[in-house]
């Protein structure tokens, strides 16, 4: 069974300034997500599902969905802020997405095969996208735990020159798989390093510390496991207008509890993204001399 790609796609771009999902960086109009396309289909990729906001649904199937058609099938799934559990409502004044856990669940019903979850806004890199699709197609064992996969990059390659991002800080055992991952919201650069500024005084961070960019493979099981961690999140915190329910952070509470490991990929590629308008420069720059080195073609399309 070939390997679905799910993109996430639903964010509001609030730092960005707009739907930087839909902002074209590569030489003939590409947007980020493009890439991610092209090389899911090259290594043996067999749909990609979009969840997308029903807000902008014509604009992106026009501009985004429309151009793969007959080389991989598409599907799309919608985030909601009023797709809730049984039981409870939206808060009044909530704005805010629920996070990256509500945006997969959203996908449930069209995900039915080992998948990839990546953000639309970065890039990967082809050699991330051989080694997962080699991964979510080999055997996993049956012993009841659900055996999950990621491609982590490192922290220094991943900061932005103009402000704070989000990270999962990953550790490792000794076996080489994930032994935890710890959510950091407001990591900026800085000359030693980087620092996580949620905390006074602020975290120290030496920029070598493996960090997950939302690239992990799972098996379908996981959507059981994101529907419990979801309804417990909106438990303790469905009255925090701005809280939300992060994957890695759900990876790390079924690695705690033994009910799921995770296996650690590296890749030789370099993560780059864009979360601030002004990294836009920077990313147009790094698609252009990918194009140049004969890595990808001047047009994905031709």
């Amino acid at each position: 069974m070939k390997p679905t790609l799910l993109i996430l796609a639903a964010g509001m771009g609030s730092r960005y300034g707009g739907l930087k999902q839909l902002d074209a960086m590569g030489p003939s109009g590409e947007v980020v997500l493009d890439y991610s396309v092209f090389d899911a289909i090259r290594t043996g990729f067999g749909k990609v599902v979009f969840v997308i906001r029903r807000d902008f649904e014509d604009q992106f199937r026009a501009q985004i969905g429309g151009k793969y058609g007959g080389r991989i099938e598409v599907e799309y799934a919608f985030q909601d802020l009023n797709d809730l559990p049984e039981g409870f409502t939206l808060p009044e004044g909530r704005t805010k997405p629920w996070g990256t856990a509500h945006a997969v669940l959203a996908a449930e019903s069209v995900v039915r095969e080992p998948f990839l979850m990546i953000n639309a806004d970065d890039f990967y890199g082809q050699d991330a996208f051989a080694k997962i699709a080699a991964d979510l197609t080999a055997p996993r064992a049956q012993d009841g735990r659900s055996h999950y996969s990621m491609v982590g990059f490192y922290l220094k390659n991943t900061l932005s020159e103009h402000g704070s991002v989000a990270r999962g800080v990953c550790t490792r055992g000794a076996d080489g798989m994930l032994a935890s991952v710890t959510e950091m919201t407001k990591i900026f650069k800085t000359p030693s390093g980087a620092e996580n500024r949620e905390t006074e005084p602020p975290l120290p961070l030496t920029g070598e510390e493996v960090v997950s960019m939302n690239f992990f493979g799972f098996t379908p099981d996981i959507f059981g496991h994101l529907r419990a961690a979801f309804v417990e999140f909106l438990n303790a915190n469905a009255g925090d207008l701005k809280a939300e329910c992060y994957v890695p952070k759900v990876v790390d509470s079924l690695i705690q509890a033994g009910k799921a490991d995770v296996r650690v990929l590296e890749s030789n590629d370099s993560w780059f993204g864009v979360t601030y308008p002004e990294d836009k420069a920077d990313v147009v720059a790094s698609i252009r001399a990918l194009v140049a080195a004969g890595r990808y073609p001047e047009n994905l399309r031709a």
